[in-house]
């Protein structure tokens, strides 16, 4: 890559569009309000371009990536080189960079730089590092969540049939991806009902002396118990696979074929069986509605802008089918164009999935023919980018475009009223001005036992759940219960003691504007005993506690230093807002509190085995399915599992089963 242009091949020395970030705000999947900085003084410019420059005098002409890194060692930037040198170098241009580029030199403390063989490995390496670092000024996406998968398990002689998400580390045929879970669930029930296919695990399906309920309502063959012979199964198997594999209308008409010839024996029962399985596989395919002839394995990828936000949407086909759509929000400079856009989001996108042979596009990337090659380079196979102009692909990307625009049109909406319902808090509580970043606190506890205490975080463009934190309360606990005041300030303790340790600046966009309390003036007055012993008592704070009678609509607001609760109108927005935020972190606390207790519950019931650790506790759990059952085994069935030895299953069962 040549000298003054940027990882997407735009001109950076004649001030064309960049791939930097505008905002610094959290890095999630959404659009961070605009924050507008003060140009950087001359000092601090010219520190930055003297780091950069004392970089460039050992840095080679090879492929590479390079980062810049703030004085914290976060990344600021990452980008990629066909020549390291020549690409840095455009940074030091001083005031010719424009103004946000000039910010992110003036905040460069240090450069590392990585080489590579070819550009093409340098791309897979920036995408790879942008999603994991996630610095504040490139093109962010932020996709935590792998996408569920259709799996027919190889590792048993009755294949299982699940919904599978992460690493494929278990053998068999996965099929997918599937946009949504739900539509995972609702395929699986149907291939249950169409090839009457086991979902039980192995350990379940060991211990079986009778058909379960599946079998019972037809959405299984019973092998754990014989009712179907092994090679029949495999059959169903077989069948199974075709279809996901878009070998289904042969398969169809088979099964026509075998209920005709039942209903003309008069074996009615048997007839209806393959007519409830054509039904489901009917099923399958009415729900995928926007099908292509001829088109196997292809993501649709459609960007739409507006106000300086983007909306991708991604449609999955596979077998020719429809597995659904996801929209994503990246996060990046409002002057990007949608081919910039795309450009940062394809590689980030497909870092950690499987790519298919054909990407259709709504836009075309810079350096299409790279990216092109780094991910076939990826894939072990030939990846081919294409920008339809007419037919049925190219309906097929108006109607990506049609559901990406509809979706950031959404998305602005609830923007807007998200900004008014904080501007409305604001009045209503008296703060300089809406906050960017609310904290919500609860706790949780059954008298005293497990509890956790919970912060939530929402900002102008809703919940930020990647901020979500939980807290295992570890001291204020009293002998006869819990006390929610000792809790809510050993919570806040850690809290705000880790962020003065990490971040005593208040510059990583991480501290709140106001902290809203679930509970009336003792919670309050613990929050602000706690912020003051922190010296921060300059953070809001705000109490929510419901009305006389426990009235969930009429919730009283404590502030600090006023006598009387505020009491908002039954139908204000800003108290329906403050009650969503105390309900969600209710939510979040009680999921957190549930969690601790199951896992307390499982380690009393196995933990206290003699000669059962880790390895030997999911060598159980595998092969029995739950601690009861293995609670249920027999000394033979103890035996045959991997790992326990006669007298470790002798010392299992004594522990169950001795009458001490």
């Amino acid at each position: 890559m040549t000298a003054g242009r940027d990882q997407h091949g735009k001109d950076r020395s004649e001030g064309g569009k960049r791939s930097a970030m505008t905002r610094d705000s959290d890095p999630g999947d959404g659009p961070a309000a605009e924050t507008v900085h003060p140009a950087p003084v001359h000092g601090e410019m010219a520190r930055g371009t003297a780091v950069i420059a004392t970089a460039l005098k050992t840095l080679p002409g090879s492929p590479g990536v390079y980062r810049m890194l703030d004085r914290r060692g976060d990344a600021l930037y990452v980008g990629k080189a066909k020549n390291l040198k020549k690409r840095v170098s455009s940074y030091c241009q001083g005031d010719r960079l424009p103004h946000r580029l000039q910010r992110m030199v003036a905040s460069t403390v240090s450069l590392e730089v990585v080489t590579t063989h070819t550009e093409t490995e340098a791309l897979l390496l920036e995408s790879n590092m942008i999603k994991r670092l996630k610095p504040r000024y490139n093109v962010l996406l932020r996709d935590d969540k792998s996408f569920p998968y259709i799996l027919i398990a190889d590792d048993h002689e009755f294949p299982q049939i699940v919904k599978h998400r992460g690493a494929r580390g278990r053998a068999g045929a996965y099929f997918g991806p599937f946009a949504s879970a739900g539509a995972v669930n609702r395929t699986v029930t149907a291939l249950e009902k169409g090839f009457l296919l086991r979902s039980c695990n192995d350990g379940v399906f060991s211990i079986r002396t009778r058909p379960c309920l599946m079998y019972q309502i037809k959405r299984c063959s019973a092998p754990c118990v014989g009712r179907i012979a092994a090679g029949d199964y495999a059959e169903l198997v077989r069948q199974a696979r075709d279809f996901l594999t878009g070998r289904s209308h042969g398969l169809q008409e088979q099964l026509a074929g075998a209920m005709q010839a039942a209903s003309d024996q008069r074996d009615y029962e048997v007839a209806a069986v393959y007519r409830d399985r054509i039904q489901a596989l009917t099923q399958v395919q009415s729900r995928q509605d926007i099908n292509l002839e001829g088109l196997d394995d292809a993501d649709v990828v459609a960007a739409h802008q507006q106000a300086g936000e983007t909306s991708v949407q991604v449609f999955f086909f596979r077998a020719g089918r429809n597995y659904g759509n996801r929209a994503y929000f990246p996060r990046h400079d409002k002057t990007l164009s949608p081919e910039e856009v795309l450009s940062a989001f394809v590689p980030q996108f497909y870092e950690n999935k499987p790519v298919p042979k054909i990407i259709l596009l709504s836009h075309a990337l810079n350096d299409q023919s790279l990216i092109a090659e780094a991910l076939s380079s990826r894939a072990g196979r030939r990846i081919k980018f294409l920008k339809p102009a007419r037919g049925a692909k190219r309906k097929l990307v108006e109607h990506a475009l049609n559901n990406a625009r509809d979706a950031l049109a959404r998305r602005l909406a609830e923007s807007s009223a998200q900004r008014a319902l904080m501007e409305g808090l604001a009045d209503r509580l008296g703060l300089d001005g809406p906050p960017a970043r609310i904290e919500v606190y609860d706790n949780s506890h059954i008298s005293g036992s497990d509890p956790y205490g919970a912060m939530i975080v929402a900002g102008s463009e809703g919940f930020v759940k990647n901020a979500y934190r939980k807290y295992r309360i570890k001291h204020a606990i009293k002998p006869e219960g819990g006390d929610d005041t000792a809790m809510m300030r050993e919570v806040l303790t850690r809290r705000f003691s880790r962020a003065l340790k990490e971040d005593p600046e208040r510059e990583s966009g991480q501290w709140p504007d106001l902290l809203l309390i679930d509970g009336g003036k003792g919670q309050l007055s613990a929050v602000r005993a706690a912020l003051a012993d922190l010296g921060l008592s300059d953070i809001p704070a705000a109490g929510i506690a419901k009305g006389p009678e426990r009235d969930a609509g009429r919730e009283q607001i404590f502030l600090a230093g006023r006598g009387r609760p505020l009491l908002l109108e039954p139908r204000d927005p800003v108290l329906y807002f403050l009650q969503r935020l105390r309900d969600e972190a209710h939510r979040f606390v009680i999921g957190s509190h549930r969690m601790g207790r199951t896992k307390t519950r499982l380690r009393s019931v196995l933990d206290g085995v003699p000669g059962i650790g880790a390895k030997r506790k999911k060598a159980l759990l595998h092969r029995f399915g739950s601690a009861q059952a293995v609670a249920r085994a027999g000394l033979a069935d103890l035996e045959s599992v991997e790992g326990i030895n006669k007298v470790v299953a002798k010392k299992v069962y004594d522990y169950f089963h001795s009458d001490g």
